[in-house]
């Protein structure tokens, strides 16, 4: 392969596919691969432009005649955390956030693999084994972080760490923020909203390292499984014509953000 193809990507379309999220569509995607050395810059400027990461492939829907799946970041510094989220914040209090490299361990794909069984046992990611996990883990050309979040216990104060794994985050770090690329949780923790906690983590965390946005996937009006992330504001959400500011729910969208 030569330096040029390395260092241009080149885009590609898949066929039509049933779509995940609204009944009765079909979704198309383009998508290329983050490879070389410029794997970052590229991930950072596809990001920028309404892309999300899987493993070393950067995709974004490229439906015929639908508009639903809009890129969502959070406004790091200006979030304002409401009622029901300092209750999730409270409720959690005994959790601690430990990052490290991008490595998979057999711990963690026990509270994938138990997270999948409960929530997703019919999506696409159903059938994953451990050296499926460990691939989306590990196939990564961009600089990428674990999040482990643990149990606290009487030395954390001390040692920063905890004892049992209750949720995991796999996030890219970005040159202005933080791109969640998949997050679980062990589901008999459902109780303590860890998807919910983990974002308000990956806020405060951009907050403490200077960047700008937490960077949340797609949005779907109508759609159960995305909608949740139209509550974390304020928000800036990609339109054709840039990224758009939402200060609250139901806000008209206002002008375009640099």
């Amino acid at each position: 392969m030569t330096q040029h193809s390395r260092d241009t990507p080149q885009f590609y379309l898949t066929a039509p596919s049933p779509c995940p999220y609204l009944p009765g569509r079909h979704e198309r995607k383009v998508f290329t691969h983050l490879v070389g050395d410029k794997a970052g810059d590229l991930n950072d400027l596809l990001t920028h432009g309404g892309f999300r990461r899987s493993q070393s492939i950067a995709y974004r829907p490229a439906c015929d005649q639908c508009r639903a799946c809009v890129s969502v970041r959070v406004v790091a510094n200006e979030f304002r955390s409401s009622r029901n989220f300092r209750k999730v914040l409270a409720r959690n209090a005994d959790l601690i956030g430990e990052q490290r490299s991008a490595v998979p361990t057999s711990e963690q794909y026990s509270v994938f693999r138990a997270y999948l069984d409960r929530r997703h046992r019919n999506g696409g990611m159903a059938d994953m084994t451990v050296l499926d996990y460990a691939m989306m883990v590990e196939d990564s050309h961009v600089e990428t972080r674990i999040i482990e979040y643990r149990k606290r216990n009487a030395d954390s104060a001390i040692t920063g760490r905890g004892d049992e794994l209750v949720a995991v985050a796999l996030t890219d770090v970005l040159s202005d923020g933080l791109s969640m690329v998949y997050s679980f949780f062990d589901p008999a923790q459902e109780s303590r909203s860890l998807g919910t906690f983990m974002i308000l983590d990956h806020i405060a965390r951009a907050r403490r390292q200077g960047l700008p946005y937490v960077y949340l996937g797609y949005w779907i009006e109508g759609s159960k499984k995305m909608d949740y992330k139209g509550r974390f504001l304020p928000q800036q959400r990609l339109a054709p014509s840039g990224w758009l500011r939402i200060d609250a729910a139901g806000d008209d969208i206002s002008e375009p953000q640099d």
